[in-house]
């Protein structure tokens, strides 16, 4: 009987938030992607659609939470 491991996180969004001056753009986002894995963002104006690709793109630090690629933090 053949065993199939787990597949690796690609990338990992581990309680994400941030902050403008002391408006929140994001709240404790969590998700992570498989490799082969296809996902769409979508949400209403103001969601943070914007922001969540700009930190993913390192454009900005969170201001809590990690990002990781392949395990390993981004800052």
């Amino acid at each position: 009987m053949s065993q199939t491991q787990p597949e690796a996180t690609i990338l990992e969004l581990q309680n994400i938030s941030k902050s403008y001056g002391g408006a929140l753009a994001l709240t404790e986002v969590d998700f992570h992607l498989l490799p082969g894995e296809v996902h769409g963002l979508v949400g209403e104006n103001g969601a943070g659609k914007t922001t969540l690709i700009k930190l993913l793109a390192r454009f900005y630090d969170p201001t809590d939470g990690e990002i990781l690629l392949d395990g390993r933090d981004l800052r």
